[in-house]
């Protein structure tokens, strides 16, 4: 059975070097807090955990003179503000590219239009992104995007990890609804290289198994796109979760990951589909 992983499986650089300075920082300190998960991913939260990095639901929860590490997907601005007053130590692990879209919003806001977010209600990214500036809209799908009132000038960004085919989608509808519509397309670079990978690899394997925490909205899209192409894709989480039954009759399986797993993880799954191979 041969066995294909995709180039760019797995953590993205904003991610690693988040997750790289909370370790960092664990190690130097003792201890640091980390408001939210940095990730969503419940094995890199446990593994930082055990060295010393520690979650917390509120600034309330951190003591004074502490170290507070703001997570990858970014950080609303009054807990920023917050944290200031509170003299706590701030170490910022926001990716750059989330930055990068904090400052297109703000663009283009600044020309007087209404913001819309392609994104997922709720997500810790796409909140930070829309605290931004006031009065900001979060479109989630199409249908979403078909009960929106029609608005003279707008300013579109997306969330990082969306897909291109749910970003084209909505962009189609909202076309129809702006006379004055700028779109700056975020979807950032490491999640279009891993998009192109997986249908690419979809399409030419027996099986797809995509790695990455049920909590991920990152993974469970790259899922959602691999089983477009094969019906055969399967996402897990752990090694204890493949099915064995899977790969019967299978002569070919691709991995890939989502921008939150860690290498190891990777390297599990693939000695374990390795060793069903080698009974089958």
């Amino acid at each position: 059975m041969k066995i294909i992983i995709a180039k760019d499986a797995g953590y993205c650089f904003g991610v690693r070097d988040a997750v790289d300075l909370a370790f960092d920082i664990a190690k130097k300190n003792g201890e640091v807090y980390m408001l939210g998960d940095i990730v969503h991913n419940e094995k890199v939260v446990n593994d930082l955990s055990k060295s010393g990095a520690k979650v917390v639901n509120s600034l309330n929860d951190i003591p004074e003179n502490s170290t507070v590490l703001f997570r990858a997907h970014g950080t609303k601005n009054d807990i920023w503000d917050d944290a200031k007053r509170r003299s706590l130590n701030i170490k910022d692990a926001t990716c750059p590219l989330v930055y990068e879209i904090h400052k297109e919003v703000k663009s283009l806001h600044k020309d007087g239009r209404q913001i819309i977010v392609i994104g997922d209600h709720g997500h810790d990214e796409v909140v930070a992104i829309a605290n931004q500036v006031p009065n900001t809209i979060v479109i989630a799908t199409p249908k979403e995007a078909n009960k929106l009132k029609k608005v003279k000038r707008a300013g579109i960004v997306s969330q990082s990890t969306q897909t291109i085919e749910n970003v084209q989608a909505i962009i189609n509808i909202l076309m129809t609804k702006f006379f004055d519509l700028h779109f700056v397309n975020t979807i950032c670079y490491p999640t279009k290289r891993n998009q192109e990978q997986i249908k690419e690899l979809a399409s030419i394997v027996d099986v797809m198994i995509i790695i990455g925490s049920f909590t991920s909205a990152n993974s469970k899209r790259l899922t959602m796109l691999s089983s477009n192409i094969n019906k055969n894709t399967y996402q897990v989480s752990d090694k204890i979760e493949i099915d064995k039954l899977w790969f019967k009759d299978c002569k070919s399986v691709g991995i890939s990951a989502g921008a939150s797993t860690p290498d190891y993880l990777i390297n599990q799954i693939e000695d374990a589909i390795k060793n069903i191979g080698n009974k089958l």
